[in-house]
């Protein structure tokens, strides 16, 4: 491509636009048929999650459009202010009169009428910086001084403000997504298998200090055996799938909704998707993701340069993760975890993030 020719004349990967949309708009009527009756309970107003969604759903197509203009380069430039402001808004969290806290945890922010959630702008960050810092090294990725432990370092301390939060699932799931991108950029293998093995005892120490955490593993593992207690959760989700059958009850026409599946709009809207749109229409949205995953990973193949291609696989990757694990929670394939289905979960702060991640793929993908 001529450099002196904008990028957006390039043509941007509409395969990678397409589902993204697709599942922008499916989320949005999902929300609205899962949050319905609880809204209406709760606010007077069956339209007021709807509604909030809607208004996210404007805004983060207003920032990826945005993003789809501004150079991917822009970002490494901001990298540092990134993780700076990042930081500054999880240690907020913890000011008294600054910090919600929802049950029992303090991880969002309260502006007005909407909530941020500092822990989603970190992800971001994360990605940019370690894009940035490991196409600078080059070569000395394979260094452990150089390598590892800068990156470590700087990810660790995020992942404690996010621990103190308490949000062990984001923590660990970031934990994951950068030992899987530090492996991409260079690291040896034998630097990561010793970092798992010395991560791996405190995560499980983690989960034995706090009750809460000893349930999830316990309706994990066998939920039917306090299906009124820790399994009530995993359990209707269950139900939500059986009912579904081949082609669900019908948008709309879902039980579990009705006070059965707790928050139904938030973590667990794919099972309300599964028992109202049945096994095609789940099939459906994961054929979506997927290709939404794949095109994102094809644009990191396909980038000009190494800090494009590792910014492109940061951010799909970070979002693939989130989806998998969603998808095995509701599933009882994982435990518990508290973590959204991008673009489908209700949530503003995951919904913009996500949407600017998808603008800043698109802007790559212009850019061969």
């Amino acid at each position: 491509m001529n450099e002196k020719q904008h990028p957006a004349s390039a043509g941007y990967d509409y395969g990678l636009l397409i589902p993204a949309m697709c599942l922008l708009f499916l989320g949005l009527v999902m929300v609205y048929s899962a949050s319905s009756p609880l809204a209406d309970h709760r606010m007077g107003d069956s339209y007021y999650y709807l509604k909030k969604q809607a208004f996210f759903c404007l805004l983060g197509i207003g920032v990826m459009l945005l993003a789809t203009r501004i150079p991917c380069t822009f970002y490494f430039r901001i990298a540092y202010p990134l993780l700076g402001l990042s930081a500054l808004l999880l240690i907020l969290l913890f000011i008294p009169g600054v910090g919600t806290r929802i049950g029992g945890a303090t991880r969002w922010i309260r502006l007005g009428w909407v909530t941020l959630q500092p822990s989603e702008l970190a992800k971001f960050s994360l990605v940019v910086y370690l894009a940035y810092s490991m196409a600078k090294k080059g070569n000395q990725m394979t260094s452990f001084t150089q390598g590892l432990l800068p990156h470590l370092l700087i990810a660790g301390a995020f992942m404690g403000l996010i621990l103190l939060q308490p949000d062990l699932g984001t923590a660990v799931i970031i934990a994951c997504w950068l030992l899987a991108l530090l492996f991409v950029g260079g690291v040896r293998v034998t630097h990561l298998l010793l970092l798992f093995m010395v991560l791996a005892p405190g995560v499980i120490w983690m989960i034995f200090r706090a009750e809460y955490r000893i349930n999830r593993w316990l309706a994990f593992i066998n939920p039917w055996e306090d299906p009124k207690g820790i399994g009530f959760q995993i359990i209707n989700s269950f139900l939500a799938f059986g009912a579904g059958g081949p082609f669900g009850v019908g948008l709309g026409n879902g039980k579990q909704k009705l006070f059965y599946l707790p928050e139904p709009h938030t973590d667990f809207v794919f099972a309300i998707a599964a028992e109202e749109l049945g096994l095609v229409g789940t099939a459906a949205i994961i054929v979506l993701f997927g290709i939404l995953i794949a095109r994102g990973v094809k644009v990191a193949l396909n980038a000009r340069d190494l800090y494009s291609s590792y910014l492109a696989f940061g951010l799909t990757s970070l979002i693939g993760l989130q989806v998998v694990v969603n998808l095995g929670v509701v599933t009882g394939l994982l435990p518990t975890k508290g973590l959204t289905l991008p673009f489908f979960s209700y949530g503003g702060s995951s919904l913009v993030m996500n949407l600017l991640c998808v603008g800043v793929l698109l802007n790559i993908s212009a850019r061969r």
